[in-house]
């Protein structure tokens, strides 16, 4: 054999032996979790609590990496030109799959430049009012709504956001007459609730708990097919009478696309164990949220769901960022 059938053959055996091999070296180096927003919010909460209990799982550490900014996009597009070896991670929320319509250039595909993990939680929308706008029921705010010459105002923590997107939906799908009121963020928004400057807000639920709980915001209902435990009193949409209108945010962990999938299946095993932890679920049941239990594949098949519901509600809304 000459040296250039060798070398070929030997490239060769390389080639077919190298992603198993490495593979079952993963992880032999720490691990980076993008996280889009800034340090403290749900998202970099959650994504902490994860990370926290990986390594216990995968032998290495992993280490969070906030890069705030453009709605999530500056994130995304840094981990989708990311090498697809395992090194890379990111957690995300359904603004990942708001992207694709809202955004009128991204860099990359919010579907197919990335490797689905593990749906680590969904956090129910909730419609509440403020403390001096005297609604009692679901039928009542809708009948206020259609009626009000120059329309109930509702509050959301930013334009395109899930929580404004579900305001839109709910306005197509009831006739409601709403004035939008986009606020940087729930903070300022549950500020302005509670001293009535605005009337009501489509806004997650852990964001309004504390202030639900306490009386001091009113929860009309749920857009969730089940009640949830925290505010086990309040209806869910389909109970007070508007069938099918269901929105939330969620919690998950992604890749860059092209992953090996013995490295994608590891990493979904360690996160699944994470998530099913006793502990980990009361917190985010104490957060308003739900635990999922998806496989990587379906929790694929929940993003691309979920693309197609966010794509609707952008039109129905016209929001739009050029």
């Amino acid at each position: 054999m000459n040296f250039k059938t060798l070398l070929i053959a030997t490239s060769l055996s390389i080639l077919a032996i190298s992603p198993a091999s490495y593979a079952s070296d993963y992880p032999n180096k720490p691990i980076e979790m993008v996280i889009p927003y800034a340090a403290g919010g749900a998202t970099d909460v959650i994504a902490r609590m994860v990370i926290s209990k990986l390594p216990e799982d995968l032998g290495q550490p992993v280490v969070a990496v906030n890069r705030p900014g453009a709605g999530t996009t500056l994130a995304a597009s840094s981990v989708a030109r990311a090498p697809a070896d395992g090194y890379t991670l990111y957690t995300t929320t359904a603004a990942h799959t708001i992207s694709a319509s809202l955004y009128s250039k991204l860099s990359y595909d919010p579907i197919k430049d990335f490797a689905p993990i593990h749906l680590i939680a969904r956090i129910p929308i909730v419609l509440v009012t403020s403390p001096n706008y005297k609604v009692q029921s679901l039928d009542e705010y809708i009948s206020n709504a259609k009626n009000s010459k120059n329309g109930i105002t509702v509050g959301s923590p930013g334009n395109g956001s899930p929580q404004h997107l579900a305001q839109a939906m709910f306005q197509n799908k009831t006739g409601a007459n709403f004035v939008h009121v986009p606020y940087r963020g729930d903070a300022p928004l549950i500020t302005d609730m509670l001293a009535g400057q605005v009337q009501s807000a489509f806004i997650t639920l852990s964001a309004a708990l504390p202030q639900i709980q306490s009386g001091k915001l009113h929860a009309i209902a749920i857009a969730n097919p089940t009640r949830i435990d925290a505010i086990k009193d309040v209806p869910t949409m389909a109970e007070a009478g508007l069938k099918d209108f269901n929105a939330a945010t969620w919690f998950g962990i992604f890749g860059p696309a092209g992953m090996d999938a013995d490295i994608q299946k590891k990493l979904h095993a360690a996160s699944a164990k994470v998530a099913s932890d006793a502990t980990f679920a009361k917190r985010i049941e104490d957060m308003g949220g739900q635990m999922m239990d998806l496989s990587a594949e379906q929790f694929g098949d929940y993003v691309v769901s979920e693309a197609d519901q966010w794509a609707q509600a952008v039109k129905i809304s016209g929001a739009r960022v050029d």
